[in-house]
């Protein structure tokens, strides 16, 4: 079946789910092998009759496998040969993508150090102090770190996981996520290289390289089941030793055969600052932080243009996120001031649908926001949203807690198991046992087509 066929690496030829406990050591498997742990013990379910397992029909066991979790259909695939070849099944995916409902995870990865950064071509970058778009801390770099596994957040069953994959090629960072496919980016200064991959399957999928010449710029990535967009903002580099936020370039392809390459590029709001980082997506448009003061950065990927949207309390709000929760977004943000007639507190706004007021939705329980303000201490957090959760991640430390919007329930998340303190960046993740879209790229007749790996 053409749409299942990988652009860059075929589905690696052995994948397993391992369960182990945090100080549990790791398998030997091949370089190219695809690993799920998991730090929490699975209950030991009763047996079904072997004799009515047996007799079922091979189409409704094939149903009944593509409802499992992605660490349970692992586990199940050692079973026997034939529900080890599921995974390359044509039948069997078709069946999954018609039938497999969205599970609402998230993915982890250690943070990098941060550097000073280097050009390769021309020794050192320093930031200009008058330039509106650059700072010190935008023009450090970040070290080289080979990325071979993530850790998968289960917030249903408040799990972790460790999920190996073949390495990722050195100098490349995550910087979104969609549909099952993390987007990652060069780090080298200059046109941005950028690929998809699936840490389930572990495979790559190049992209064109960026145009215009940048050095950490903003990355927004929307993936469906038959189209991708893709826009890259900011950091724009106006010498080898300034940037400037000046230009989007923008990305699309889809299955009715319309394709832009970076052709459609749109300038950036007068003195905007936004930092480098991913945009949260929502209703066909892309939302990324402005700072100094707050705002909100508005980019409408069908008319290609940009605006600001006024932030609430702006003067008053500390770390501030933008997340997408149950398809809506919503601003995450502590409010440190305390001549206000109201004790500080952490609180979530959703954007309404005009596209420009904000209504207060959510405020962490006071008892809870003490408790998280002793252990925060000031150094920041960072937010991540998928579903109905959201994750507010302390930076420095493996420390977080997590909000469940449809039950209302606030509380500390379990750190994760495979880290020894570090702190963590992340993002929503719906793991998809496979992603059909990345094969539009293949009728792109495009020398970028070729592999990251030698």
């Amino acid at each position: 079946m053409e749409p299942f066929c990988t652009t860059v690496t075929s589905p690696i030829p052995y994948t397993s789910y391992i369960i182990a406990t945090a100080s549990a050591s790791r398998c030997d498997l091949p370089a190219n092998t695809t690993t799920f742990a998991t730090a929490a013990s699975s209950a030991v379910s009763p047996w079904m009759d072997s004799r009515i397992w047996s007799r079922l029909p091979h189409r409704l066991l094939d149903r009944v496998l593509t409802f499992l979790p992605p660490p349970a259909f692992f586990r199940a695939r050692s079973v026997c040969k034939r529900w080890y070849a599921l995974l390359y099944s044509s039948s069997f995916l078709q069946l999954y993508l018609q039938t497999s409902s969205s599970r609402h995870c998230f993915i982890f990865f250690n943070h990098k150090s941060i550097k000073s950064h280097i050009y390769r071509n021309n020794g050192c970058a320093n930031s200009s102090d008058n330039d509106n778009g650059s700072s010190s801390n935008r023009m450090n770099g970040r070290s080289n770190y080979n990325y071979d596994h993530a850790y998968l957040f289960d917030p249903y069953e408040m799990a972790w996981h460790r999920l190996s994959f073949p390495l990722i090629p050195p100098g490349f960072s995550p910087s979104s996520c969609s549909h099952g496919l993390i987007c990652w980016v060069s780090e080298e200064a200059g046109p941005k290289s950028l690929f998809l991959h699936n840490p389930l399957l572990g495979t790559l999928t190049q992209l064109p390289v960026t145009l215009r010449p940048r050095l950490f710029p903003s990355i927004g990535l929307r993936v469906t089941s038959n189209s991708i967009d893709l826009a890259v903002a900011g950091d724009d580099l106006i010498s080898p030793y300034a940037v400037k936020n000046l230009t989007t370039e923008s990305f699309h392809i889809d299955g009715g055969g319309f394709y832009s390459i970076w052709g459609t590029t749109s300038p950036l709001p007068r003195l905007c600052s936004l930092e480098s980082g991913h945009m949260a997506h929502n209703n066909g448009r892309f939302y990324c932080m402005n700072y100094n003061p707050f705002s909100v950065l508005t980019y409408d990927i069908s008319s290609n243009t940009w605006w600001k949207v006024q932030a609430p309390m702006r003067r008053f709000l500390r770390s501030p996120s933008l997340v997408e929760l149950e398809q809506k977004l919503i601003l995450i943000a502590a409010v440190d001031k305390s001549k206000l007639n109201v004790p500080r507190s952490l609180r979530l706004w959703c954007l309404q649908p005009c596209g420009s007021s904000w209504v207060e939705v959510e405020r962490m329980p006071q008892q809870l926001y003490l408790q998280f303000a002793e252990v925060e201490d000031g150094k920041g957090f960072d937010c991540v949203g998928h579903g109905q959760f959201a994750v507010i991640m302390m930076r420095g430390m493996n420390k977080a807690v997590i909000f469940d919007t449809r039950r209302k329930i606030w509380g500390w998340m379990p750190p994760c198991p495979y880290v020894n303190g570090g702190e963590l960046h992340g993002f929503g993740y719906e793991p998809k046992l496979a992603t059909p879209v990345t094969a539009l790229l293949d009728h792109l007749s495009l020398p970028f087509q070729s592999s990251f790996i030698d």
